[in-house]
């Protein structure tokens, strides 16, 4: 288990410099970071002792070592439109990205699971076929339309849900904001999180409906039911515990996915968070805010596979086995 880790860190590390590689051509080629920084009446001699103070007269191999040593320590420099610490903007806005990433993650998991299980044992009924319905629409339709629907249905309408923003929220400890400690914290992450989990809540339950229907006609399982175990030992002892291989590769693939791909849903409901930011990076070409947000996505991929390739082992001791012979 611990070589099995160790050889999926030092993975992880070439992963995460390939990715601070293509961070730092991004400030190599995309635009001139003194232009970004000083007006039109800057002098040359201001703009050459500039270059020099940020280190750009260096060679290309030591200016990648020190973005690679400065990013390791969560320094990623001065956004050029904001005029503050890339690291502080991010670490204000990732609050509000992890709690609705990982709420969407949840609604997905508790939704689609008990309906992917459903489904799979029940088939034929009127009610597998609804939930069949229901995750082709959640497949089918873009999440900014889905969101705009909701916004139409349950906030211009009904007026039940509010329509954009987080809502009030409280500190802990000085440096992490929630909402989901207040009333209209609670309510304004409930249609972002439901536009954000529909494709996954659905994704999940079609692998979890064909894994049970592909385990139930294995051979052990007809060995099980040929012993006289019950019903509901057969299908939740044996039958659903070797469909979680997959629905964890599914789950843990799909949290990073909701974290890098939440500029959508951020954009729609207007959630103050690391996707609406990085959005509006890109509006303003600001370098140093895109970048760090290239390198932090990949840092929670990598440590989410890493997770997720720890669960693995634990769950089929056949994955160790099998790396240890490779």
């Amino acid at each position: 288990m611990f070589a099995f880790a160790i050889r999926r860190l030092i993975q992880a590390a070439g992963v995460m410099l390939v990715v601070a590689l293509i961070s730092f051509l991004m400030f190599r080629f995309v635009g001139d970071p003194v232009n970004q920084l000083v007006g039109v009446d800057t002098t040359p001699e201001q703009r050459a002792q500039l270059r020099e103070d940020l280190g750009l007269n260096d060679p290309v191999h030591v200016q990648f070592a020190r973005f690679v040593g400065k990013a390791a320590r969560f320094d990623f420099g001065i956004s050029y439109q904001i005029k503050q610490p890339v690291a502080q903007l991010i670490a204000s806005r990732l609050p509000a990205t992890l709690e609705l990433s990982f709420a969407s993650a949840v609604f997905a998991l508790l939704v689609g699971l008990p309906m992917g299980v459903y489904t799979g044992l029940y088939r034929d009924t009127l009610l597998s076929r609804l939930f069949l319905a229901i995750s082709l629409i959640g497949i089918s339709l873009p999440t900014f339309l889905i969101g705009i629907l909701l916004i139409f249905i349950f906030s211009v309408n009904l007026g039940w849900l509010p329509s954009f923003g987080r809502g009030d929220t409280v500190s802990i400890g000085g440096f992490w904001t929630t909402g989901l400690l207040t009333r209209s914290g609670l309510v304004s992450l409930i249609l972002p999180a439901i536009t954000l989990g529909l494709f996954q809540m659905t994704l999940i339950m079609r692998l979890v409906r064909g894994e049970m229907l592909e385990v139930l006609r294995t051979d052990y399982i007809k060995f099980a039911r040929a012993r006289g175990l019950s019903r509901r030992a057969i299908n939740f002892g044996h039958a659903l515990k070797n469909t979680l291989v997959p629905v964890i590769t599914i789950t843990g693939l799909q949290i990073g996915s909701i974290i890098a791909f939440s500029i959508i849903t951020e954009t729609v409901f207007q959630w103050p968070g690391m996707g609406l930011l990085f959005l509006q990076a890109v509006q303003n070409v600001d370098i140093p805010i895109m970048a760090a947000y290239l390198l932090l996505i990949a840092f929670l991929f990598t440590l989410i596979n890493f997770i997720v390739d720890l669960l693995y082992v634990a769950v089929d001791p056949r994955i160790r086995i099998g790396g240890a012979k490779a």
